[in-house]
């Protein structure tokens, strides 16, 4: 869960003719499977896509990490740079200590990801729904985790099986002190 405060500001509003203030308020968001899912039924796309976002699409999508109850619309419009940043750093951290040595097992791009796909993955894995709330990161490591333990093993090579071979036959002749 990230925490940031949106700094006490002012503005202007012209209807009315008057100076507003708005005051400080902390927010608490969660980038999680339960976020996306809002956000993709307000935008009927996919979030993981590799668009960019508009602004109005950004800051839709913190609206839908916010756990703090009832936030007015307009604290929102208060969010600094530096709040932004920190926001765009919690999405991007991996949230794990997990990582995968080679890219030839990682998913190819043919799949579309959706909230739904995500879904049933955890269900096809066995994965907790509790586990949607998760810091989105590390939900999808814990899928890929799951994904190649469950993978049937790699069937050996014929060279690699006839290289171990040798070198078992190697160490049985050794062992008996024999020439073959």
């Amino acid at each position: 869960m990230l925490k940031i405060v949106i700094p006490k500001w002012e503005f202007y509003n012209e209807k009315t003719g008057e100076f507003i203030t708005v005051k400080e308020i902390e927010l608490s968001l969660e980038h999680s499977l339960v976020s996306i899912s809002k956000w993709e039924s307000i935008w009927h796309k996919p979030f993981l896509k590799k668009d960019p976002k508009t602004l109005e699409e950004t800051m839709s999508y913190i609206k839908c990490m916010t756990l703090t109850p009832n936030v007015q619309d307009i604290y929102y419009s208060g969010l600094t740079e530096k709040n932004l940043t920190k926001i765009q750093q919690y999405i991007e951290d991996p949230m794990t200590a997990t990582w995968f040595s080679n890219d030839a097992n990682k998913r190819k791009g043919r799949d579309i990801i959706t909230s739904e796909l995500i879904y049933y993955w955890m269900i096809a894995l066995n994965i907790p729904f509790e586990c949607q709330k998760w810091h989105l990161n590390r939900l999808l490591t814990l899928i890929e985790v799951c994904n190649r333990k469950n993978a049937p093993s790699r069937k050996m090579s014929r060279k690699a099986q006839a290289q171990q071979n040798a070198s078992i036959n190697a160490a049985r002749r050794a062992a008996a002190n024999s020439k073959g």
